[in-house]
């Protein structure tokens, strides 16, 4: 992001108000806040109660989604390598070629491309912790080939998403075993990434439906992993990606976790931005529409750490259209963007408050921006 002084000014004159439309656009691009959105979010979206999905008739195809992504206003756009290869788990230059042109179209940046090891039934006991060596060795060849992919693509980082890495009983797997596993795989995984110029980084998720542990269940342990994998490796090419939702789901502040990361020396890769209730389950839902002194205090956060990369939209709006959820994400998110960066123009005056120990001081600073 860019913010100084002169552009902080801008707050009560140019973007006085709530903004929409084409305040948006120049919003973004006077503070130069990078926003994109997952492909999938622009899909007809399936679960177990609708498997036929829940927009029938919605054309589904890359393309499409990339258009749809383009519609809502969004500048970025991040991929799953899923979309590139084939029943074989090979590489199909058909469908780069078919993308890079979609995107040259529709003028979209390509951000991060996702590794997906775990929708095929094969990776149900894991992809890169797999205790069958033959599966580890299988997963980690598609993690290899999607940074392979990425570059091809024009991303400039990788992400894994350890999705079915994890255990369901007590005494199930060996912990200290199966967090090796999967540290070796993030040490191969880097060194490809960063040979190639690209970043690469590992989001946390406390678990899923079908499994009560995920290897990494927090951003802080996913930030002490990416610190071993950069001594490893030398340099700080491996990070983190947050997910604003997987955040909630421990109920952590999402805020106090980017300080927290800094101070362990690693980087942010990526944001994935939704909305969750806290101790719930992901829902990814429409970002801004839940705690919203929460989702400024992670934006102001955001800002004093000096993040520059992407804020890219991670949802399934399942009865919602599609196109106006994605619309929405970022315009609520723009709006409270806004104000954490409002906030950030009195700082002085925050750490003054903050210094007093009066959290009735600290509330009369932010409160007429929040409320």
């Amino acid at each position: 992001m860019k913010v100084n002084s002169g552009n902080l000014r801008s707050l009560n004159t140019r973007f006085k108000g709530y903004l929409e439309g084409k305040k948006i656009d120049e919003f973004m691009e006077t503070f130069k806040i990078n926003f994109a959105a997952g492909h999938w979010c622009a899909g007809g979206f399936t679960d177990r109660f609708a498997s036929g999905g829940y927009n029938p008739g919605l054309d589904d195809s890359i393309t499409a989604q990339i258009e749809r992504v383009a519609e809502a206003g969004v500048k970025g756009i991040e991929f799953h390598e899923q979309v590139f290869i084939d029943e074989n788990y090979r590489k199909d230059p058909s469908k780069i070629s078919e993308v890079k042109d979609a995107l040259k179209k529709f003028k979209l940046v390509p951000t991060n491309m996702n590794t997906n090891l775990f929708t095929d039934p094969k990776w149900k006991l894991g992809g890169v912790t797999n205790v069958n060596k033959a599966i580890r060795e299988d997963a980690m060849a598609v993690a290899l080939q999607g940074v392979e992919i990425a570059r091809e693509v024009g991303c400039s980082s990788v992400a894994l998403w350890p999705g079915s890495d994890g255990w369901d009983y007590n005494f199930e797997v060996n912990y200290g075993g199966i967090l090796e596993r999967f540290i070796k795989a993030c040490v191969k995984i880097n060194r490809k990434a960063k040979s190639l110029g690209l970043r690469f980084g590992i989001e946390a998720k406390l678990h899923e439906p079908r499994e009560g542990n995920m290897v990494i269940p927090t951003t802080h342990l996913a930030a002490m992993v990416a610190r071993e994998v950069n001594e490893v490796c030398g340099g700080r090419n491996m990070g983190v990606a947050v997910d604003y939702g997987h955040e909630q789901m421990y109920a952590v502040d999402p805020g106090f976790t980017l300080y927290a990361v800094q101070r362990l020396g690693v980087q942010v890769v990526n944001f994935h931005l939704n909305n969750a209730k806290v101790h719930s389950n992901d829902e990814d839902r429409v970002a801004g529409t839940g705690d919203n002194w929460r989702l400024a205090d992670f934006c102001y956060a955001a800002i004093d750490t000096g993040y520059s990369g992407w804020f890219g939209e991670d949802q399934f709006t399942y009865r919602l259209e599609p196109i106006k959820a994605m619309s929405l994400s970022r315009e609520l998110f723009a709006n409270v963007m806004k104000k954490a960066l409002m906030i950030y123009a009195r700082k002085d005056e925050l750490e003054k408050a903050r210094a007093t120990g009066d959290a009735g001081r600290v509330i009369d600073v932010v409160k007429k921006i929040l409320v």
